[in-house]
This record gives C-alpha cells, sequence and structure tokens, in this order.
C-alpha cells in the first residue's frame, strides 16, 4: 500500500486534547461497505429474439417466393389455355361464317332438294293484292 492509502485509513486525533463525555473516542471511519451490484441481465434472451424476428422474416420471404412462383406457373398455363380457347373460338365463327354465306346456303337448299324461284310475288297487305310472281298481278281471293 501507498502511503497516500495508509493515512486515509488512519484515525486522525481530534484537535483540543479531550472528548466530551459520551463520544467515543475514535472518529467514525470515512470509508462505508458499498453493497455489490445487482448481477447485470443476461443479453440471450434479446439475442434470441433477434435471432427469431430474423428467422421468421427469412422463412417468410422464402414462403412469399415459393407462393409467387406457383403464382406464375398457374397464370402461364391459363394464359396457354386462353390461348386454346381463343384459337378454338376463331376456328368455329369462321367454320360459321363459311355456313351462313349465301353460297354456302344456296348450295345446302339445292342438296336438300330446294329450287330457287325466279319471280317471287310479293303480298301487299292495304289491299291485300299480290304483285309479280308467276300468276301474275291478281287478286287473293
Amino acid at each position: 500500500m501507498s502511503s497516500a492509502q495508509s493515512s486515509a485509513a488512519r484515525v486522525l486525533p481530534v484537535p483540543g486534547g479531550t472528548l466530551p463525555a459520551g463520544r467515543p473516542t475514535t472518529a467514525p471511519p470515512r470509508l462505508r461497505l458499498v453493497q455489490a451490484p445487482e448481477q447485470a441481465r443476461s443479453r440471450a434472451p434479446f439475442v434470441l429474439l433477434c435471432m427469431a424476428i430474423l428467422g421468421a422474416a427469412l422463412l417468410g420471404t422464402l414462403v412469399l417466393n415459393t407462393a409467387m412462383a406457383d403464382g406464375s406457373y398457374e397464370a402461364a398455363s391459363l394464359q396457354r389455355e386462353l390461348a386454346q380457347q381463343a384459337e378454338v373460338s376463331d376456328n368455329l365463327k369462321a367454320q360459321l361464317d363459311e355456313r351462313t354465306s349465301p353460297q354456302a346456303l344456296a348450295g345446302r337448299a339445292q342438296e336438300l332438294g330446294m329450287v330457287q324461284f325466279a319471280n317471287p310475288g310479293i303480298l301487299s297487305l292495304s289491299d291485300q293484292t299480290i304483285h309479280g310472281g308467276a300468276g301474275g298481278a291478281g287478286a287473293a281471293g
């Protein structure tokens, strides 16, 4: 120990020689006991919490990425199916246009035994007469 530390631990004499009655002859010590500091809390729970949050974020990102990839494959499949259905629809419309054309209708009518009438008559409802046609302009009657 150094001399400064040893002098701090000694009791110094009181000036004046005598002490009043009822007081101890020694002065109270300048040093006192200090309680030990409380145990510092461990950082392990905080570190584990941070690791858990990080792990959950990574897992969430993985799940989201997988779901988006599945959605992408499904969207591509649906687009292919839509293109196929559009092609089928276009083919059916072309067939309908072909079958409803005047030439196709005339050909089909001839196949069924129908003949084309060259001079059809026109019925006038106001005076109930037939104009033109095979019988000429005669009155209905």
